[in-house]
């Protein structure tokens, strides 16, 4: 098999490369992501599936693995204000609900993202049904991936397992936005640490959502970047957003900003495909 999962090696491009091709057949209607896992990964994958929230969960008798499925980027301008206004609106929150206790165990000040927090909510009855099936069948270790929108989820998931009292063995993200407040990243950095890995396409736009908060920086990222391409490339592309969006977030809600901010942003959106992250990877 041309993948391959290493587990006493941590931060290893091999792991990165079989995960970036588990996010990529997240991707998959149900009948060919499970062909791809069994024949490229070796593994037996099952999709769950619960409103728009989707993942594999695939197992062989060595490990257990969840990768869930992105989204489509924006590919009009009018699809690109639905994006900004979304996250804008989705401001970071204190978690209510059958999963609230769970996300403020964060720590004082906990806020995360309501849009990734929804969408977790709904899948994780199903998806901590099956992955704790076949963890009772097998004890093995839990590896979580994702890729974009599917980078926020595993996050999302991985402190919902930790939770759980099952702790992920590593986690393995490409190009994933950000989820939550500094308390919330740092939270992520002391419990995960050693075992998160963010991978970041240097010239991709999708790391920096929300964008609210190009102006307004609430939002934080855990520590642990695994920078792929030239840094000044990414330093460039958060100084041309910030200078199309202008001195408020609200232009961004309001639209007033979001041609400009298409400008910059539709050229480089090909850096978000995980196609780019794999040839990066290797």
């Amino acid at each position: 098999m041309p993948y391959q999962l290493v587990e006493d090696a941590f931060g290893d491009a091999r792991n990165a490369a079989a995960l970036a091709a588990a996010s990529q057949f997240a991707y998959y209607p149900e009948a060919d992501g499970v062909e791809s896992f069994r024949s490229e990964l070796g593994l037996a994958a099952k999709l769950v599936s619960v409103n728009n929230t989707q993942a594999y969960v695939a197992e062989d008798e060595h490990r257990v693995v969840v990768a869930f499925r992105g989204s489509e980027g924006p590919t009009t301008v009018d699809g690109l204000k639905d994006w900004f206004l979304t996250n804008a609106m989705n401001l970071l929150v204190q978690p209510t609900g059958p999963l609230a206790t769970e996300f403020l165990g964060a720590g004082v000040g906990a806020r995360w993202h309501l849009g990734f927090v929804t969408a977790a909510t709904d899948i994780w009855p199903a998806l901590h049904a099956e992955v704790s099936a076949k963890l009772a069948a097998k004890d093995r270790p839990l590896w979580v991936t994702g890729h974009s929108l599917g980078g926020a989820l595993a996050l999302l998931a991985s402190w919902l397992f930790l939770r759980d009292g099952v702790s992920p063995h590593q986690i393995v993200t490409f190009g994933g936005p950000m989820v939550g407040n500094a308390v919330v990243a740092a939270a992520l950095d002391r419990e995960f640490a050693g075992k998160l890995f963010r991978y970041v396409n240097a010239p991709d736009p999708v790391p920096l959502l929300p964008m609210v908060s190009v102006t307004a920086n609430d939002f934080a990222h855990p520590e642990k970047l695994v920078l792929l391409g030239d840094a000044a490339q990414a330093a460039d592309l958060i100084a041309y957003l910030r200078a199309s969006a202008g001195d408020a977030a609200s232009a961004i809600v309001s639209g007033q900003a979001a041609d400009k901010l298409w400008e910059v942003v539709k050229g480089r959106l090909v850096a978000n495909l995980l196609t780019d992250y794999r040839k990066l990877i290797g």
